[in-house]
């Protein structure tokens, strides 16, 4: 079916379209611009994030959380964000999931994510997001004690497996999230369109994604604008399955992701 479409934006080299469905669409075939993202060593990740844990049905799960410098937001109630990393970086180290991804472009440009952030960190590659559910959860309550936040601007996002993730434990507690932003990820199209509530979605995906293939996330983006969900996607003409770095860095979905608010 043909739609008609108009320009309604330009970001960080990604032409923004509307199409007369649901869906915004943007592509982008220039490369980007900006230089690759520095390497962190541990030290010097650990100086800004901070190490905690959480038991569920007996097992130790770790993670990291980020808080910005009080100067970087205002008084009162904080966004929170929740990151899920990709199979590369599972482990019990808990500190491979701030070396790709959210946490090397917070690091980049912190005026950028005045929020509190959780990296929780998947204990093996064999296993999906989904499976550690109720440890991710755990995760979230434990910030919302501990800190300040915002509890209508909760918002999702991962990259890969952690993309997967983002699919299904969004799907799964719609009353948490604001907004759910998944990058280069996977899922069963049918079973998350038959499931999804009205949370907002941005996803994105490398068109020469060799890893997963764009189609990935634009089968599970038909299926939900199909059931009437306005589902936003962004697609990358030049980028392979390192679509998170220009992401994160460029896109414009920090502001996005903080200015959503749960109904």
């Amino acid at each position: 079916m043909h739609m008609m479409r108009a320009i309604i934006g330009m970001a960080a080299g990604a032409l923004v379209l509307a199409s007369a469905g649901c869906s915004t669409v943007g592509s982008s075939d220039r490369p980007s611009k900006t230089p690759p993202v520095r390497a962190f060593s541990r030290e010097e990740l650990m100086q800004r994030f901070s190490e905690r844990s959480v038991t569920v049905a007996g097992r130790e799960y770790r993670y990291v959380v980020y808080v910005p410098p009080s100067s970087g937001f205002t008084p009162g109630p904080m966004p929170l964000v929740v990151f899920l990393h990709g199979s590369g970086e599972c482990g019990t180290d808990n500190a491979k999931q701030i070396q790709v991804g959210l946490a090397p472009a917070i690091l980049q440009k912190p005026e950028s994510w005045p929020c509190v952030v959780i990296f929780p960190q998947k204990p093996t590659r064999e296993s999906q997001w989904e499976d550690h559910d109720e440890a991710v959860m755990a995760m979230v309550a434990a910030a919302r004690k501990e800190f300040s936040i915002d509890h209508a601007r909760v918002s999702l996002t991962g990259l890969s497996q952690g993309g997967h993730g983002s699919w299904e434990i969004g799907v799964r507690h719609p009353e948490q999230w604001a907004a759910v932003a998944p990058i280069c990820g996977y899922g069963d199209a049918g079973s998350i369109a038959a499931r999804w509530k009205s949370t907002p979605v941005w996803a994105f995906h490398g068109l020469k994604d060799s890893v997963v293939p764009w189609s990935k996330t634009g089968d599970v983006v038909a299926a939900l604008n199909a059931a009437g969900h306005g589902v936003t996607f962004t697609t990358y003409a030049d980028l392979d399955h390192n679509s998170w770095d220009r992401t994160y860095r460029e896109s414009g979905l920090a502001a996005w992701l903080l200015t959503q608010r749960r109904q």
